[in-house]
């Protein structure tokens, strides 16, 4: 089997080969422009090892990998727009750099190229497939509709929360996962046992980003600490403590200041109050279990599972 990182490399090197139009260019060089920008590529990556439990042919799973990649791109161009975002892995973002017309539509031909790639997939698959992908697709679109939701809403339940996070962001690991064993020649009950694998880690790869965001190494977590609490975002920390808070500190959470410094050096003083990193922590732990559940009923050698082991490793390491 592949290690992570030669899945990766495999995936870096397919990008480039994938031919779009030159006419117009306005539609399709956004298209090459942000599918270039790099990045972990973990979701394409999951395709992949998902894909080498079942077979050692790695390259029955390339297209829907770079599937995967696409659409994930693709939220992320149309994401952008709607948070008016400069920057996206220090390069300007798409909508910045042709316009938010543009943007819209180069976005809109990217999930039609999603579909182009799966059309590829064996005959034999290829209706399992278009069902994981929709399902996954609809998913995500239903997590950002939500989240936007949110920001309106003064009333959002932890349980809320933590369904449109699964939405938002853990489906796409869930489907890719899904998808590799799919193609990979899984049964079923494989294919569901690695969705909830996926579905789980990505959970708690969320909630960690909710931690860290109070509590990283500005450095080694590559965004700026506090930054959710000078939004006033709606994370786990930030609803569990107004679920435990009094009502004037409840005022000085969802309070506006303009020196951004006092604002989260307040909040952090309640989050630490009411032991908020380390509810946190058990959360996200509850949903690694489950992750690690999945993981041991898979009917494959343990030693094949090495590689998810890996994954579910480097989300407990994050910080470190």
């Amino acid at each position: 089997m592949h290690s992570s990182t030669q899945l990766q490399e495999i995936i870096e090197k397919a990008i480039p080969q994938i031919e779009y139009p030159s006419h117009p260019a306005n539609l399709y060089e956004p298209i090459r422009y942000i599918m270039s920008l790099g990045g972990k590529r973990i979701r394409p990556v999951m395709v992949l090892m998902a894909s080498e439990l079942f077979t050692t042919e790695v390259h029955k799973a390339i297209d829907v990998a770079l599937a995967i990649e696409t659409f994930h791109n693709f939220t992320l161009v149309h994401d952008d727009i709607m948070d008016n975002a400069p920057l996206r892995r220090g390069r300007q973002t798409v909508h910045e750099k042709w316009g938010n017309n543009n943007a819209i539509l180069s976005g809109d031909v990217m999930m039609v190229e999603s579909n182009k790639h799966l059309s590829k997939v064996d005959i034999t698959v290829l209706k399992a497939v278009l069902d994981t992908f929709n399902a996954t697709a609809q998913g995500v679109c239903e997590g950002q509709q939500l989240d936007m939701e949110f920001e309106q809403r003064s009333d959002v339940s932890i349980d809320e929360y933590l369904e449109m996070i699964r939405l938002k962001t853990a489906v796409l690991l869930g489907g890719a996962m899904k998808l590799g064993a799919i193609v990979g020649g899984a049964n079923s009950v494989d294919a569901e046992l690695l969705y909830n694998f996926g579905e789980n880690l990505g959970v708690a790869f969320q909630l960690q980003d909710d931690i860290l965001d109070v509590y990283g190494n500005p450095e080694k977590f590559g965004k700026q600490v506090g930054g959710d609490i000078i939004a006033n975002k709606k994370t786990f920390l930030h609803l569990k403590t107004l679920a435990l808070a009094n009502e004037n500190e409840k005022e000085s959470l969802v309070s506006i200041s303009d020196n951004k410094i006092d604002k989260i050096n307040a909040v952090k003083q309640l989050y630490d109050k009411y032991e908020i990193k380390e509810k946190a922590a058990l959360e996200m732990n509850k949903f690694l279990t489950k992750a690690n559940f999945a993981l041991d009923s898979l009917a494959v050698a343990d030693e094949k599972k090495a590689n998810f082991r890996e994954l579910v490793q480097q989300i407990l390491d994050r910080e470190k």
